[in-house]
């Protein structure tokens, strides 16, 4: 069967821009064929620093022929509806349409629609050109004369070659026909820019993979990353030293070379006085190059760069050049570094804090002194669940942000936090005060690993929580795929630092006096009280709806059932704007309702799941809904709400119907001194204890009898039955 290769060459394709755009050019591609009918075995792209590249297998030479059969109107019908019937169908008359029956409605006239499938190749003449055209890229820009003209084409960089071809392995293939701002599709592309830039003619996918390959270009980046792993590492052993790795830079050099060639420089051994963390950052940042240590875990005064040649002189040139550059940046870190080493030393009471008073946090919420001030407020108030020292904490609170105003943070931002750690330390701070001024961050993301130590928790929680509040209180909410202030990231973050250290926090009343804290001072709060009490309850509420609603992606993501979560959190989650999810407005300054606990959420999703995998679980949730379509019935007719009264034991006429109003009353009852003292393993035993009791009385009574009182109460016992699974979870939402 034929295959496709597909080639954009250009100048220059960003690294961070090329993972990305490789899989944009094949969903586009392998998409459009979809779109048309045409099936294929299997696609691949690839990317390197001047090409983007795509192969498609296994494609037919023909688009399939379609057969549409439309309905049109009926027999008589006005000259009107005919001819629109006929325009849409593409005919000419109407003796070209059949005439069918139908029982109902009659004679009507069907148009028999049969279009043959077109090549493939004159498909791809028209689907190629539009993907170019409309390629996603996040920056594109315009080149030479023809820029000029409206419509011209945008690329990354100005785009040099095309190369289609598309053909059976056994014959030479032919190129696909079509042209864009001057550039004709053909079968030459160019090999690396210095080593071997001259023009290259390909047939197929294999073969222009080989002459890649002898034109020194490697073109798969996995290949490209794989070898630089290889050679880095026998570098080093060949040293007795190791690589430390890192990914993400690997992948962005392996975007930067066509051609991987390893190579090691070195630096002075008296510039490991600086911390090996600002070692590794001004020569990852900089110089893009790896550092290594030696077998003990120490840096070594040595690296490794990744140059896009091989040169004639071996690399000496490109290592004494990359030396250069790393010397004089490791000058200005070590400067930094011992500038800020005397700052802390000398002020020991942290007089220039002070400046950060004149830094602002955000325009609406105040400087960066504030913010930490009200970080030390918040995390004095959660000592009360974390159990840290409140003094510990306190100075950790204090100091956070201190390595904010240091050269090293300012030259380097991403050691900030790290360096905060190594000055505490480095001047005698607590162990676990020094450890906080880092570990505060965290967790970063998803995959980062979360702060033990009860101060680094603390303080923690009370950073996270001031960045949500703060910015919940001036409306600056993620919208859509937009979060800039990574509010997200912060409440994943929350969730994790308490589930992750079985902290029991209930959320409601910390949000409600934080956001008062931070609303006191808005305009609503200073003419009218009540106004400013609503905004804040509200507010919070839909910060703790939001807070739900990264816990039930956490959740899914750990592979809990969406619906289990859920059905736990009653509602979904969703807080309403003058009803906070099931608690009043007095319940919700004090807390007052079982989601305020993200720990305890966790724990009844997990019992809950655990239920509902025991055939008592199974059997009782059936009964369930049974239960809850009579009831949705039957207030369809009395009112919502009509049989929530208690039953009436001098009604109970069946045996059945009084064992399920005594295992209710004692099922309700043991359910709620489990959940008291969050034992939910025992509250699913208190439903489990329903299963027997629910299918007696479902196979013996009959609950809409004939006389209307005995309805009632029989229906008023199915009420219980929805309002004691309640207590455990709202059963309604459970899927299946």
């Amino acid at each position: 069967m034929p295959d496709l290769l597909f080639e954009l060459f250009s100048e220059e394709i960003p690294a961070r821009m090329q993972r990305q755009a490789a899989a944009d050019l094949q969903r586009l591609v392998t998409g459009a064929l979809v779109e048309a009918g045409v099936t294929y075995q299997g696609a691949r792209a690839f990317a390197t620093p001047r090409r983007l590249a795509l192969h498609v297998a296994g494609l037919p030479a023909r688009q399939p022929d379609t057969r549409e059969e439309r309905k049109g109107p009926r027999v008589g019908a006005p000259e009107a509806a005919l001819a629109g019937f006929l325009k849409s169908a593409g005919l000419t008359d109407i003796s070209e349409a059949k005439i069918e029956s139908d029982p109902k409605k009659g004679e009507f006239y069907v148009a028999v629609i049969e279009k043959p499938g077109r090549a493939t190749l004159d498909l791809l003449a028209e689907i190629l050109p539009q993907v170019i055209r409309a390629f996603p890229w996040p920056k594109s820009m315009r080149w030479g004369a023809a820029s000029a003209a409206p419509g011209s084409l945008r690329w990354v960089r100005p785009l040099r070659a095309i190369v289609a071809t598309f053909g059976p392995e056994t014959e030479d293939p032919e190129i696909v026909p079509f042209e864009i701002d001057g550039l004709v599709a053909g079968n030459v592309t160019y090999g690396h820019r210095f080593l071997k830039p001259e023009a290259i003619t390909v047939r197929r996918f294999d073969d222009y993979v080989a002459k890649l390959e002898a034109s020194k270009v490697v073109l798969d980046p996995e290949r490209r990353k794989a070898i630089i792993k290889a050679d880095a590492k026998n570098l080093a052993f060949a040293q007795g030293l190791e690589v430390v790795e890192d990914e993400g830079l690997l992948e962005e050099v392996a975007g930067l070379v066509e051609w991987p060639v390893v190579l090691m420089g070195s630096f002075e051994a008296d510039f490991l006085d600086v911390p090996g963390e600002v070692i590794r950052a001004t020569i990852r940042a900089n110089q893009k190059c790896f550092v290594l240590r030696r077998a003990d875990g120490s840096l070594a005064n040595r690296f490794l760069m990744v140059s896009n040649i091989l040169a004639r002189d071996g690399g000496k040139t490109i290592i004494a050049g990359n030396e250069r550059v790393i010397r004089a940046r490791l000058s200005d870190a070590k400067f930094f570094w011992e500038t800020d080493k005397r700052v802390w030393r000398e002020d020991k009471e942290f007089a220039r804090l002070e400046k950060f008073k004149n830094v602002t946090f955000h325009e609406k919420l105040g400087s960066q002194w504030d913010r930490i001030e009200r970080i030390r407020a918040l995390a004095k108030e959660l000592c009360n669940v974390t159990g840290a020292d409140p003094a510990k904490v306190d100075r950790a609170a204090r100091l956070c942000k201190a390595d904010l105003l240091t050269e090293v943070v300012g030259e380097f931002p991403e050691v900030q936090g790290l360096m905060g750690r190594i000055y505490a330390g480095l001047i005698g701070e607590d162990i676990s005060v020094a450890a906080a001024c880092e570990a505060h961050y965290r967790p970063a993301g998803p995959t980062d690993s979360v702060p033990t130590d009860p101060v680094s928790v603390t303080v923690a929680l009370a950073d996270k929580l001031d960045t949500l509040v703060g910015f919940w209180a001036i409306n600056e909410k993620p919208t859509g795929s937009k979060d800039p202030y990574a509010l997200r990231r912060a409440a994943l973050g929350v969730i994790r630092l308490v589930v992750e250290n079985g902290v029991r926090l209930e959320l409601r009343p910390v949000l409600f006096r934080t956001m008062r804290a931070g609303l006191d001072s808005q305009q609503a709060g200073k003419t009218d009280p009540d106004a400013g009490r609503r905004m804040r309850e509200d507010q919070a509420a839909d910060l703790l709806a939001f807070f739900h609603d990264r816990l039930k992606v956490m959740l899914r993501d750990q592979g809990a059932r969406h619906d289990l979560v859920d059905a736990v959190l009653g509602n979904g989650g969703k807080a309403k704007s003058n009803e906070v999810e099931t608690g009043s407005r007095e319940d919700f300054a004090s807390g007052n309702n079982a989601n305020d606990d993200l720990l305890l959420v966790v724990r009844r999703v997990e019992a809950l799941g655990a239920f509902l995998d025991t055939e008592d679980g199974r059997s009782l949730l059936a009964s369930f809904r049974r239960a809850a379509n009579i009831l949705r019935a039957e207030e369809k007719k009395d009112g919502e709400g009509a049989f929530e009264a208690a039953a009436d034991p001098a009604l109970l006429k069946e045996g059945a119907e009084q064992a399920l109003h005594d295992a209710l009353s004692t099922a309700g009852e043991a359910a709620s001194v489990a959940l008291d003292k969050q034992d939910y393993a025992a509250a699913m035993r208190a439903m489990a204890a329903l299963r027997g009791p629910v299918d007696r009385f479902f196979e013996a009574v009959m609950v809409n009898a004939e006389d209307p009182a005995i309805r009632r109460n029989r229906l008023a016992l199915l009420a219980a039955l929805r309002r004691v699974t309640r207590q455990v979870a709202d059963f309604s939402k459970v899927a299946g």
